[in-house]
């Protein structure tokens, strides 16, 4: 066995896993690992400006690349200032590593420092301590089992200090194989039968069903069945599909009556309560987390197994048992020309919104952040492609959106990435555009500036008489800003600005924020 000392251990392991890039920020305690990854021939790293942004560049990147995002940070605060990313990759099921030091609970007199471990629960899936260099391989090689295994969700990798600079003999070990399953097919079958029956099925995605897109346009369009989707499942059904009816949303009641209208539904990959919005429907469930196939209520037919894998073998069971159905679709382009149509669209959001759309390619990713404009895009953006629309989570974590935007570019760097934020949210991480300048990501960032915390500078004039405090804000000058970075800067005034602004920049070779100078606005949610 070769000796080496923790911090080559851990690259090399790393690299064995299929790691090509690692997200950091070089500090003491983990010079051996740093030095380990320059080594390690085939390997990045990628500096940040800000810990917090470790974790939402993995976040971002394990989203769309189809591998974990690693993050390295180290122990203490530089460890807690990743925690908000964490989190917000957790919440959207984003298999992230994040590798640190140790030490970081309080340790109360007779408490283990093993104990410490439970305190990641609230924003891991699995955590472990290498306690000498040779422990690194099995446990960076289980945690990838654990990222790579549902619910994917982010795993931590303490190594202390005094670990990276030990040196022994260390056995190096090959990745594990890990294959996906698809649902029994038994329950498949019998899937297959009460859609082949039912008089006005329906299919439900989430972005659990990215990978099965074409299978579930196929499905669709053999049954003749409309498509709504979670959040994050846009753009699994292209939009301009006859069969789509976009996100699910309660609150208009034309799609709300035409959901309950259903008599079975197919839910795939997406976590929605069932039974909190709908009654008395067969509910048939495909997802890869027992949590969700086990909950109650939620179904009535859960089938445990690989979204795209099933929904093979259900196309298959379909197709024999019956003909394709005529896609009639007058009532959905009806409710859709009604939800989407000029009368429901607030202005100048509206206007805003379709010049973004007409600027992005049908393969580009939309980043929606906690702003009017990222509130607007959930009923509005038009996604064309899987994964094609990305959010803060369920979280709503402001400020997180430029950095995820950033991996999300990493990730599939063939893919226009146009984030979209507020004043108030882009300066939580906009020392992050030095790091897309040093690195060459060029992401495109729409800072709607209104130079407040808009959201509850509005609820103070509504609800509480027009008191304001501490919700008006003095902003720099973002184009000159921009500049300064070493970025494209351009103000945009109107939709015609914005949509000409955004069409150069998706083409540009370099990161380019937009400002765009707006008053207090209408909100639909």
């Amino acid at each position: 066995m070769p000796r080496m000392n923790g911090g080559e251990a851990l690259s090399r392991s790393l690299y064995n896993n299929g790691v090509r890039v690692v997200f950091g920020l070089p500090g003491a305690g983990q010079y051996e690992a740093i030095d380990g990854i320059y080594r390690q021939e085939g390997m990045r790293y990628i500096t940040t400006r800000n810990e917090q942004a470790i974790s939402y560049i993995a976040d971002g990147y394990a989203r769309v690349s189809g591998k974990p995002g690693v993050g390295l940070a180290v122990e203490g605060p530089g460890f807690f200032n990743t925690t908000a990313g964490l989190a917000t990759a957790f919440a959207q099921s984003s298999p992230v590593l994040l590798i640190t030091g140790d030490h970081h609970g309080v340790h109360e007199p007779g408490r283990s420092r093993h104990d410490s471990l439970n305190d990641y629960g609230a924003f891991s899936k699995w955590a472990a301590r290498a306690e000498s260099p040779g422990e690194i391989p099995s446990l960076v090689r289980e945690a990838f089992r654990q990222l790579n295994t549902p619910r994917k969700r982010p795993v931590i990798l303490e190594v202390g200090p005094d670990i990276f600079r030990a040196d022994e003999e260390v056995d190096l070990l090959e990745a594990e194989s890990i294959t996906a399953a698809a649902g029994d097919a038994a329950q498949l079958s019998h899937a297959a039968e009460l859609l082949a029956q039912a008089e006005k099925p329906l299919i439900w995605v989430g972005v659990g069903a990215s990978d099965g897109a074409p299978l579930v346009r196929k499905i669709a369009e053999h049954l003749g069945s409309p498509v709504v989707s979670s959040r994050s499942g846009k753009g699994i059904l292209p939009a301009r599909h006859p069969l789509s009816m976009g996100m699910f949303e309660a609150r208009f009641r034309p799609l709300k009556d035409r959901v309950d209208e259903c008599d079975v539904i197919l839910a795939v990959g997406t976590a929605t309560d069932m039974s909190a919005r709908l009654g008395g429907q067969t509910v048939i469930r495909i997802d890869d987390d027992p949590d969700e196939i086990n909950q109650d209520g939620s179904h009535t037919h859960g089938i445990l197994g690989d979204a795209a894998l099933s929904l093979e073998i259900l196309y298959g069971y379909l197709a024999g048992l019956s003909a394709p159905r005529p896609n009639v679709t007058e009532d959905i382009q009806a409710i859709n020309a009604h939800r989407f149509g000029p009368a429901e669209q607030l202005q100048p959001q509206g206007a805003f919104m379709d010049a973004i759309h007409a600027a992005i390619p049908d393969d580009g990713i939309f980043v929606g952040g906690m702003n009017q404009m990222g509130y607007y895009g959930r009923n509005y953006y038009h996604s064309q492609s899987p994964r094609g629309y990305q959010t803060s989570s369920h979280h709503g974590t402001l400020g997180s959106v430029f950095p995820v935007g950033i991996g999300l570019k990493i990730g599939r760097p063939d893919r226009a990435v146009v984030v979209v934020s507020g004043d108030g949210g882009i300066l939580y991480n906009l020392q992050e555009l030095a790091t897309a300048v040093q690195y060459g990501i060029n992401v495109v960032t729409i800072v709607f500036n209104d130079n407040a915390y808009g959201n509850v500078w509005r609820a103070q004039m509504e609800e509480f008489g027009g008191r304001v405090i501490g919700t008006e804000l003095h902003n720099p000058d973002f184009v000159k800003l921009a500049e300064a970075y070493g970025a494209r800067g351009v103000l945009a005034e109107d939709a015609s600005q914005l949509e000409a602004a955004v069409g150069e920049a998706v083409a540009a070779d370099a990161p380019t924020l937009i400002e765009v100078p707006v008053g207090p606005w209408d909100r639909r949610y």
